[in-house]
């Protein structure tokens, strides 16, 4: 039975690692299984209070309450990169000690988007990191490359104290229905199960699991030579909660850095919102300081838009944004709407992406010859031309697609960003 278990967590971690790079290479999305990265749901509950994202996270708090922390080893990309890593290197574990800064990172960050600003998520949430070097971004890239000297060093450190994901569901997992545990009748403390738990955080010498760091790979099942080691509810076991001095001063501390983190993003959000003011931006985003504070930078529309005109952050950018250089937006899609799983961009349907004006086309006269093509490519008619006149712009109509620019031959046209999106 233990091996059924790592058998089938195994498979399905297997199946949502394919999925994840064929999502990030734009082959499919068929599940949206994005949707169900816990970073992305807070974000959508805290922007648009979706009732939908609201059950979502309430059934991962509720399997990890059953089931420990399985999050972390068959839904997270980055935790599954690790895995991988783990299994690369084979190398064997000592116990880790928990240590109690990742609780403020995690206030820290979860603070600070609770204020209204994605920023410090972008920096450290693992499905944000796995996207952005997915994507080719410079920070997942030099985040993957750090992560193979953490493996090789410590195993799923990350994980267990750095990730404040991970830090969430390990305060839930710490009380789980379901838990691995030693039997001490049965062990002979021969270290076999250690040395196999990728998080280190079997202590086989006094027969204890810390199920909070236990990411519940399952792997410790099958390597006990005398089967005392279980995945299960423990026998007689007592759910306490009984905190002494130190947990709560931790505690209290990380109240106190939750509090900075919002104060701080509220501060924050329009000076990250500046970077962006220019940009166009898809149809959803509403307008330049939500999205600047809501963007995930996980890169996901970048990689499924089929017209390739949405780019990655960069220097003068501080998320994703719209360049019209080399093409246009296809009128009749809306796929980053569809990707996107923060609500940065939000699910609107194509009929309302095709009513939501982005952008406004201008027409400079001086270098207009009055061709006439504009007028021809416009999907929304929004450019008339009467006779040998200069083709006109009509802003109530104009949706700022950039089809006309790209038929422009002689570079007349303008796409200029608008202050907040509307539908017309």
């Amino acid at each position: 039975m233990t091996k059924f278990y790592h058998i089938i967590r195994g498979s399905i971690a297997v199946i949502i690692g394919i999925l994840a790079i064929l999502a990030f290479v734009s082959a499919i999305y068929p599940l949206k299984f994005f949707d169900i990265q816990i970073s992305a749901l807070i974000q959508r509950v805290l922007v648009d209070f979706s009732l939908f994202a609201i059950f979502l996270l309430a059934g991962i708090f509720l399997l990890t309450l059953i089931f420990g922390r399985v999050y972390c080893s068959i839904l997270c990309p980055l935790g599954l990169y690790q895995e991988l890593l783990m299994h690369i290197f084979r190398r064997k574990c000592k116990p880790q000690q928990n240590h109690p800064y990742k609780y403020f990172i995690a206030a820290l960050v979860f603070g600070a988007l609770i204020g209204g600003s994605a920023w410090l998520v972008r920096l450290i949430d693992p499905y944000t990191l796995f996207g952005s070097a997915m994507s080719g971004a410079y920070l997942g890239g030099i985040i993957l490359i750090l992560l193979v000297a953490l493996v090789w060093f410590k195993g799923r450190f990350f994980c267990t104290n750095i990730c404040p994901v991970g830090t969430i569901l390990g305060l839930i997992s710490k009380y789980s229905l379901n838990k691995i545990y030693i039997k001490e009748d049965k062990c002979v403390s021969c270290g076999s199960c250690a040395a196999k738990c990728p998080s280190g955080c079997i202590d086989f010498k006094n027969k204890i699991v810390d199920n909070e760091t236990c990411v519940k790979c399952l792997k410790c099942l099958d390597k006990c030579p005398k089967q005392a080691i279980h995945y299960g509810i423990k026998p007689k076991a007592k759910v306490s909660f009984n905190p002494n001095r130190r947990k709560l001063l931790i505690g209290g501390a990380a109240l106190v850095v939750l509090a900075a983190g919002i104060k701080s993003s509220m501060i924050l959000s329009k000076n990250i919102a500046a970077k962006i003011k220019k940009a166009i931006l898809p149809a959803g985003a509403d307008n330049a300081e939500d999205f600047a504070n809501r963007c995930l930078n996980c890169n996901l529309c970048v990689q499924n838009c089929p017209m390739k005109i949405i780019k990655k952050a960069d220097e003068e950018h501080s998320t994703v944004y719209i360049d019209y250089e080399d093409s246009f937006c296809d009128y009749n899609c809306h796929k980053c709407s569809e990707v996107c799983p923060s609500g940065a961009i939000a699910k609107i349907s194509l009929e309302q992406k095709q009513k939501t004006q982005i952008a406004l086309a201008q027409i400079d006269e001086e270098k207009c010859v009055k061709c006439g093509l504009c007028v021809m490519k416009c999907p929304k008619e929004a450019i008339s031309k009467e006779g040998d006149a200069f083709p006109k712009v009509n802003p109530k109509i104009c949706i700022g697609c950039g089809a006309c620019q790209k038929a422009c031959p002689v570079k007349a046209i303008e796409i200029a960003a608008v202050e907040k999106q509307k539908l017309l």
